[in-house]
């Protein structure tokens, strides 16, 4: 496979540009270091580097150990929080048992995004003053909007309850914003989208590969649509993107023929990708710059790989994975659900029926079921070979989006009826050989957990659906307080933010 330029850009950039990234409060107005300061942003080069630190924050969904994925994971029942102990990761287990607080909330979750607003709401401010090209400044600042409205997304879904900044602060102003009304966040990350999607390309050439297109605007508009509960404009957005269900649409979406091969670390950027998370295994990244914005590896990997994995003497089992730090094991109702499903092999590692029959061992770790992650397993042969710690360099990509997605987005918002939902249904259940059931809500449920299990999609379904509170119930989950994490304490401390009810 081809590499692709992006992620070297984003490498040789990210020390320059965001040289304090995921380490401030979201206060801080611009990262520390002169790259950012007033007389930046003078030409299309400069331009372009604050466009990649915008970028740069996408990386919270996979990278760094305080990662969407993981940590999401740990709050639904489809896992727990795993890891060594009771006390590693206190974010990851409070949010797991429901004891999360101010204290244990992990900031980064509020400050790492609010600093790719930031930085979105600073290269916006600059833009129209740069000698550049007309039309390639509307598409960067398109990319801005849309960045901007995915880190808006993700804030207003875990905290609900936060400011809305989409200018520069003076320093004067940076300790009295306010909270603003949910609808009220809504509808600018609505506005930032429907003003992107026009100026964004419908495609981009492989050396741009990661960056956002019209179509992964669209998607992603309409999933907002659904979250803001606007089902019509939800259907006739994802309707743009979807298509044909099973065929074609105007941005070449296409389903994998094989569920398996999105999980294949060299198959970046393929056919069913539409908002996709570009890590490497080039950045040669080690403890001291972990998580600080200059690391492009997945952490979500290392994270959820069986500790100490060994093959014993006599195993025909191949020596194929690597060991990992055995977060977010895989329970036992999941494993449940999907054990007779065709997707079980490509998601869930059986690690307990390998190590029963002698082919595999490992240490059982914390919270240990013998079931964990295989869409993101560990493997050797993508294992490190740089400078970097191996355990921080792992290079597969992570989906934000992907067209399955969509289809059941889809045929949700068109209310889990009619001849067009069936289909969208039955395209997703028909690429791994399933047959057609009857559409409906249930059903649509039922086939999101076992399409985008292990993803960090569940808890975020739940929640919005209203089923968490029954579901989780036995995790501690409490009504009218755990649909949203606690602000992070340290954004309170002189302040105008009011915490979250209930904590």
């Amino acid at each position: 496979m081809k590499k692709n330029p992006f992620n070297y850009i984003l490498i040789a950039l990210a020390t320059s540009v965001i040289s304090s990234s995921c380490s401030s409060s979201y206060l801080e107005v611009l990262p520390k270091g002169s790259s950012l300061e007033a007389s930046y942003y003078t030409n299309q080069s400069e331009a372009f580097a604050g466009l990649v630190a915008v970028y740069d924050v996408m990386r919270k969904n996979s990278g760094g150990f305080e990662n969407m994925i993981t940590m999401l994971n740990a709050g639904s029942d489809d896992h727990v929080a795993g890891g060594g102990g009771a006390t590693d990761g206190i974010g990851l287990q409070s949010f797991s048992n429901y004891t999360i607080s101010p204290t244990t909330i992990p900031s980064s979750f509020w400050g790492d995004h609010y600093q790719g607003v930031f930085r979105a709401n600073f290269l916006l401010s600059k833009l129209p003053n740069i000698p550049m090209d007309a039309s390639l400044k509307a598409r960067y600042a398109g990319e801005a909007q849309a960045l901007r409205a995915l880190y808006y997304f993700n804030l207003v879904r875990l905290f609900k309850n936060i400011p809305l900044i989409i200018t520069p602060l003076a320093s004067s102003d940076i300790y009295n914003v306010i909270q603003a009304d949910p609808s009220a966040i809504y509808a600018q990350i609505e506005k930032d989208l429907n003003e992107a999607i026009p100026v964004l390309p419908t495609t981009v050439p492989a050396t741009e590969a990661g960056r956002l297109t019209k179509g992964a605007a669209q998607a992603l508009l309409g999933k907002v649509y659904l979250y803001d509960n606007k089902l019509t404009e939800a259907a006739a957005q994802l309707a743009i993107v979807n298509g044909t269900p099973g065929g074609n649409n105007p941005y070449g979406y296409k389903l994998l023929s094989k569920f398996a091969d999105l999980w294949d670390s060299s198959n970046k950027f393929n056919s069913e990708s539409i908002i996709e998370v570009t890590h490497t295994s080039a950045s040669n990244a080690g403890w001291g710059n972990w998580g600080s914005g200059t690391d492009e590896g997945n952490t979500v990997v290392q994270m959820i790989g069986p500790r100490t994995l060994t093959r014993p003497a006599g195993s025909t089992a191949p020596a194929y994975y690597s060991g990992g730090w055995a977060f977010n094991p895989v329970t036992q109702d999941l494993y449940d659900v999907l054990k007779n499903d065709p997707r079980f092999a490509a998601t869930i590692l059986d690690a307990k029926a390998l190590k029963a029959a002698k082919q595999i061992n490992y240490i059982s770790a914390y919270q240990d079921t013998g079931y964990f992650i295989n869409k993101f397993m560990p493997k050797q042969s993508d294992v490190s070979t740089g400078l970097g710690n191996i355990e921080l360099n792992f290079r597969q990509n992570s989906y934000l989006i992907r067209l399955a997605d969509t289809y059941l987005m889809e045929a949700e918002a068109l209310g889990g009826t009619g001849a067009r939902a069936q289909a969208l249904l039955d395209a997703v259940r028909s690429r791994v050989g399933l047959p057609s059931i009857p559409v409906s809500l249930n059903a649509i449920a039922n086939e999101r957990r076992l399409e985008l299990a292990c993803e960090g999609h569940r808890w975020f379904d739940l929640v919005r659906t209203g089923k968490a509170a029954s579901v989780l119930a036995s995790r501690g989950f409490k009504a009218g307080k755990n649909e949203v994490l606690p602000i992070p304490f340290k954004e309170l401390e002189n302040t105008k933010i009011k915490q979250n009810p209930n904590y």
